[in-house]
């Protein structure tokens, strides 16, 4: 066990202060997410005024991802980082100084631009610093440090508004935690190196028929050149067709959540559900997204990730169908389980995807225009939802349901063979199995 754990160590050691600081940021956004609407409220925001500041935050991340994620790939990921993190702590702080509608617009907005200079940062330097055979795992650890942050941070928050009695502690608790997340990332992580444009460690085929083929998307992880050296998985461009493939698929991952930040609760209180049992779906969701993601993550890397990418983007289609049939509030809580056990088979595999999908050089970008993705699709389920819900509150599952099929089959048929292809496993896995240098 001990010599497990240490094997763990050495291989993770170089990213786990990045993974921490990603929990820690999680755990403060948990905390402070059940009581935003109610401070906003209380000063003098109504609710459709709150509609506007509560979209202020994704609105900024889609314009400040894509062009901050270029920023992330020529300056230093750690500075960025690190800076990233402190704006967040101060605009999260701020509303209790400064008050009022358009503040509170400007501060969230504010935050959410930090937010998008964070995230690309933070992914593409995960995605540089771990070899291609362990990017899905990276990620499946990524995905569950997230998760595990989100699920503590309504319990830290509670506890520390308990104590001193005061609701408002959760602010400083969530600026606390970016702080903590801000000094870990400063004092523990290195600025490592990315993969530079040109001259990257593995070989890149010279211009041949694989080369032709990889035009317009990704060379074969498993082909070879002329002199056998492997062909390397980054595509030539940053515009290829398997990165507009990992864009669509993120745009409908993306639009359960925007639905559901909408319905869930509203809906769960129609079937009866307290407040008590709406805090528990929670937690049915996210628990195997945070036990099985990262040993979906190795799976994925072993094995290739197509078929978990399909299975688990239709799993939570389908769920988004059957919950507007289930009878009862728990039925709904069990059936969460089951879209978190989907969601977690789907992430390590989409992430992967645009690590490979991404030029030497350019990971940061290309985790900024993903990342921009799923903000559209947030957005647009939020804006649709509530329409929908007006006419029937089980509409909007209705429509997330069929409209995520709708692109995931979209993707499929964009991708193609050449899709099957990218999320095959990396030819450095049965290196590494059989022990030889990779």
């Amino acid at each position: 066990m001990a010599a497990r754990l240490s094997a763990w160590l050495e291989r993770w050691g170089p990213v786990l202060p990045l993974l921490l600081a990603e929990a820690v940021v999680a755990l403060g956004f948990g905390a402070i997410l059940p009581i935003l609407p109610l401070y906003y409220t209380k000063h003098g925001v109504d609710l459709p005024t709150l509609g506007v500041v509560v979209a202020a935050w994704p609105a900024a991340r889609l314009v400040g991802e894509p062009v901050l994620g270029r920023v992330a790939d020529r300056a230093s990921r750690k500075a960025m980082m690190v800076a990233a993190l402190v704006v967040s702590g101060v605009a999260v702080v701020l509303p209790l100084a400064l008050v009022g509608p358009v503040a509170f617009v400007a501060l969230r907005a504010l935050a959410g631009l930090a937010g998008a200079a964070y995230d690309p940062a933070a992914r593409g330097y995960l995605t540089d610093a771990n070899p291609p055979e362990r990017h899905g795992e990276t990620f499946g650890l990524y995905s569950a440090a997230q998760m595990g942050g989100f699920m503590l941070g309504p319990a830290v928050g509670g506890l520390a508004a308990s104590v001193t009695g005061e609701a408002t502690v959760v602010f400083w608790v969530c600026g606390a935690a970016y702080a903590v997340s801000a000094v870990l990332v400063a004092l523990r992580v290195a600025d490592r190196p990315r993969l530079a444009a040109h001259g990257q460690a593995e070989a890149v085929v010279e211009p041949s028929a694989e080369a032709a083929r990889a035009a317009t998307g990704l060379a074969s992880p498993g082909g070879s050149g002329p002199s056998g050296s492997a062909v390397s998985t980054h595509a030539p461009r940053l515009l290829n067709r398997l990165l507009v493939v990992a864009l669509v698929l993120n745009a409908g991952a993306f639009l359960a959540g925007g639905t559901y930040e909408v319905i869930w609760s509203v809906y769960m209180t129609s079937l009866g559900a307290s407040i008590g049992l709406i805090g528990v779906s929670f937690v049915t969701f996210s628990l195997p997204v945070l036990v099985l993601s990262p040993l979906i993550g190795r799976f994925v890397d072993r094995e290739g990730g197509y078929l978990t990418m399909v299975v688990g983007g239709a799993g939570v289609a389908a769920c988004g169908l059957l919950y507007p049939l289930v009878p009862s509030p728990w039925w709904m809580v069990a059936l969460g389980l089951v879209e978190g056990t989907a969601a977690a088979m789907s992430w390590p595999s989409l992430y992967m995807l645009v690590a490979r999908a991404a030029p030497a050089g350019r990971s940061s970008t290309a985790q900024g225009l993903f990342g921009a993705a799923g903000t559209t699709g947030t957005i647009a389920a939020s804006m649709v939802a509530g329409w929908l819900a007006a006419v029937d509150l089980r509409l909007p599952f209705i429509g997330m349901g069929l409209a995520t099929l709708l692109l995931l089959a979209a993707g499929a048929a964009i991708g193609g063979e050449r899709l099957w292809d990218a999320l095959q496993p990396h030819p450095g896995v049965e290196a590494r199995a059989a022990g030889q240098p990779t």
